[in-house]
């Protein structure tokens, strides 16, 4: 019988919960002396709902029954010790996360003892408590419904008056732990998502909608954070700058992201106070002014920085809006945004005399006279072929204030450094490919595609609106009606009534605009001080706006894209007597392929993020800038531009591109060559390679002092490839050697001793060039690699007449090298014929 008394409980079963809720009624008070029991119990009591939830029924009835949720708060309120409440808020989170039957969530949320707990003031200077608690209304927010939610809130007259959940969680919306902040983020989503017309009011109305202009504000003070670290990078070169900046960019774009899922949650009045509240404390006052203001201004976001922002906003919230606003302030002129700032503008002070302190003035097309009135100078069609020595944009006098925002835009892709002209030209790229954007916004930025164009004139031929048959692809067709949409009336409108932006004045038509785009990018195209990767940039956006090739090419973007590509092609003949000939066809074709896949493709190739951290040049200490390293970089650059000017040149005489470059084939080895002689074939000698000495010479080299070697030398060419050549004579074999030393024969630079007429001279440069086996992906920012030296080689031959027959190999190989690989070449060099 005693034996049946101390028979333990099974700890999964019904008794063991009511045991626990037994021994739990009986605590009075919560001390040291009790406290891990209770704790226990806590837990416990939590592992048997979760098993009875999925097993046995009774567990929770019994649950109910006994009003435990209530016992918990009665805890709660009795107890002097953190981890109690700790292990309670666990507790009630797991029940919450783990429960399955609705009714057991219902009973949950219920009779009010989740409201209370939400609302307890409990001591957030303990972090970990303000984790569980932080977690408990997550766990809440995931079992939220329509139906469900309505539990948790309180009503007055079919109107929510109170949602503690809500207001509780947003509390912490911009708390420095970075996990708290992700948390509230999730529960307000949870929220949002819910769809309650009732909630959805409540969450739109004051004070809880200054959480949005708040959380605009937070996300300002992020941007103006990044900015600086972006100012810093250049006095502080260091990988822990570009770290600290991708983190902030990471934390930017998270807050973007999050800014379009509230969006995606469908209630129109937050996406609304989202698009004013970023528009009002962002954009107009800080980003747009920043397009044209100096580093050292008294603005807290730079040029450069806010061109990133520009195209984040865009290419993640996704508000129709917000696109339309932003897209059609670009047409005001930046004094409209900085009327109130006293601030230096690219350089110059504002107002009449425009002087500049650092750089040149700004040129373009556009005239702007009086205040905000744009005046554009339309070129005759009989000077129009004729192009100013300056460029296509012709200098003007005008208040340099008074550009618009676009025309600032453009000003760096035509005259911007760098960073400026990539983020502008990232800025227009994104524009073109928001879908938000409508169509006649692009129109009126200048940037509509040719066949968008093309497809509006047909709509408007098939409707009655159009100007004639004849003339409906033609460029020139409805230009001089040409003028702005309804819908970019309408935010212009907008942008006065609502935001106090007001432009005075008539403004230009989209056929000027679209004439100004093109200029800057054919401009660009014919920079000789710009990165080729920022070139390629402006292809694909020069691709994307002429899908028909000539159409809209004018006689003088002609004439400049040719003459730059005569340069290009001249300079490129010079490289097939160069150091790097032998790999001039590889790095050719591989560059077509590339360039041909960046400017055909549907989106850009970088992300935004490039314009903070652009890839740099690949960068080596102590290179001298006559290595053959510094030649190589030079001849690959300038492959990259010929290749894109090529390709643009066919586009511009309507053809279609190759997938490979027109070269001429290999030809085979002539029998009277010296590789021939030697018994080589087209694969080239490798070390070990058994050669025959019909033309090799005796000599001596040592590769470190004091120990010289005795080697037969040979220069040899097998097409585009070429090598001087050591080789060790076999003994048992006459006049065979075999290869112990092969090294490129381009960029030998062979030269005779002054004072030792038997030393040859020759530089051995690599036979590879590091940066074209440089991996495809990798963090923005400059690429280092391990320093390249030239090796120099003194060959020592047996008389002054060897020594010369030597040098004179060398040359001839050398001859028939650079001969090859401009007869290969000679196709895609002469592509006019």
């Amino acid at each position: 019988m005693w034996f049946s008394f101390w028979r333990s409980r099974d700890r999964f079963s019904l008794d063991e919960l009511r045991y626990l809720t037994n021994q739990l009624q009986k605590v009075q008070i919560v001390n040291d002396v009790n406290k891990d029991f209770v704790i226990e119990a806590l837990r416990s009591i939590a592992e048997l709902l979760t098993y009875g939830d999925q097993h046995d029924s009774s567990f929770f009835e019994f649950f109910m029954e006994k009003q435990v949720m209530g016992e918990f708060v009665r805890i709660l309120n009795i107890s002097r010790t953190v981890t109690v409440s700790l292990q309670l808020l666990q507790t009630i989170s797991i029940l919450i996360q783990n429960l399955r039957r609705e009714h057991a969530i219902y009973y949950m949320f219920s009779n009010e003892h989740v409201n209370y707990l939400i609302t307890y003031s409990f001591d957030f200077r303990n972090e970990e408590l303000l984790s569980y608690y932080i977690s408990f209304l997550r766990a809440i927010s995931g079992k939220l419904n329509k139906n469900t939610i309505s539990l948790l809130v309180k009503t007055q007259d079919e109107e929510v008056v109170s949602f503690p959940l809500y207001v509780e969680a947003i509390r912490f919306a911009f708390h420095e732990e970075s996990m708290v902040r992700t948390a509230v983020r999730a529960i307000t989503l949870n929220v949002y998502h819910v769809g309650d017309e009732f909630v959805n009011k409540f969450i739109a109305s004051a004070p809880q909608s200054d959480y949005f202009s708040n959380l605009v504000s937070f996300f300002r003070d992020q941007c103006i954070n990044l900015s600086k670290l972006f100012s810093e990078r250049p006095k502080n070169p260091c990988s822990e700058s570009v770290s600290a900046i991708l983190a902030k960019v990471d934390e930017i774009e998270d807050n973007l992201y999050y800014f379009s899922d509230v969006i995606s949650a469908g209630i129109p009045v937050v996406g609304s106070l989202i698009t004013d509240n970023i528009l009002q404390l962002l954009i107009l006052p800080l980003l747009f002014p920043a397009l044209q203001i100096d580093a050292d201004s008294n603005l807290k976001i730079g040029a450069v920085t806010s061109l990133y922002l520009l195209c984040c906003i865009l290419r993640i919230v996704k508000i129709k809006d917000l696109a339309n606003t932003m897209a059609a302030a670009l047409l005001y002129p930046l004094e409209t945004f900085a009327a109130n700032s006293e601030v230096k503008i690219n350089g110059y002070v504002s107002g009449n005399n425009c002087t500049n302190e650092s750089e040149e003035p700004l040129v373009d097309s556009v005239t702007l006279v009086n205040a905000g009135k744009l005046c554009v100078d339309i070129p005759n069609k009989a000077t129009s072929s004729q192009v100013h020595p300056g460029g296509i944009i012709a200098e003007r006098d005008f208040s340099c204030s008074h550009l618009s925002l676009r025309e600032t835009l453009l000003s760096y892709v035509t005259d911007g450094d760098d960073a400026r002209a990539l983020g502008s030209l990232s800025v227009l790229a994104t524009l073109l490919q928001t879908k938000e954007l409508d169509e006649s916004m692009l129109d009126g930025i200048g940037i509509l595609p040719q066949r968008k164009q093309h497809k509006k004139l047909l709509l408007q031929a098939l409707v009655g609106e159009g100007s004639g048959d004849e003339q409906l692809f033609s460029f020139e067709s409805g230009s001089a009606r040409d003028s702005f949409s309804s819908e970019l009336d309408g935010y212009l409108k907008k942008l006065k009534e609502q935001y106090g932006v007001f432009i005075g004045g008539a403004a230009a038509s989209p056929r000027i605009h679209r004439n100004q785009v093109l200029d800057a990018l054919v401009k660009l195209l014919c920079r000789s001080d710009i990165s080729t990767e920022i070139l390629w940039d402006g292809g694909w956006l020069l691709r994307q706006l002429l899908p028909y090739s000539e159409a809209e090419f004018k006689s003088h973007h002609l004439k400049l894209l040719k003459d730059s590509y005569r340069n290009c092609r001249s300079a490129l003949v010079q490289e097939t007597k160069g150091i790097w000939v032998d790999l001039l066809i590889t790095v050719l074709c591989d560059q077509w392929k590339k360039c041909k896949r960046a400017i055909e493709a549907s989106s850009p190739r970088k992300e935004p993020k490039c314009i903070l951290l652009p890839f740099q040049k690949l960068n080596s200490e102590d290179i001298p800038a006559e290595s053959s390293f510094t030649a190589g970089e030079r001849m690959s650059e300038l492959v990259k531009v010929f290749v894109l000017l090529h390709q643009l040149q066919i586009f511009s005489l309507g053809r279609a591109l190759t997938e490979q470059p027109p070269i001429q084939p290999q030809i085979d080895i002539p029998e009277i060559s010296r590789a021939r002689a030697a018994g080589l074939d087209v694969s080239g000698p490798k070390p070990g390679t058994e050669v025959k000495f019909v033309h090799a010479l005796p000599c001596r080299i040592a590769f470190e002092r004091g120990k010289e070697r005795h080697f037969h030398f040979l220069a040899v060419s097998v097409g585009t490839l070429g090598w001087v050549l050591l080789a060790e004579e076999l003994p048992l074999k006459q006049n065979y050697g075999i290869v112990r030393v092969a090294a490129p024969l381009a960029g030998t630079n062979p030269r005779i001793d002054d004072k030792h007429a038997r030393w040859l001279h020759l530089r051995i440069r690599p036979s590879t060039l590091p940066f074209l086996d440089a991996p495809k992906s990798g963090t923005p920012g400059e690429t280092r690699i391990k320093s390249l030296v030239d090796g120099r080689w003194t060959l020592a031959f047996r008389d002054d007449e060897s020594c010369k027959t030597a040098l004179s190999m060398i040359l001839e190989e050398i001859n028939l090298q650079n001969m090859e690989v401009e007869r290969r070449l000679k196709p895609v060099l002469d592509l006019e014929l």
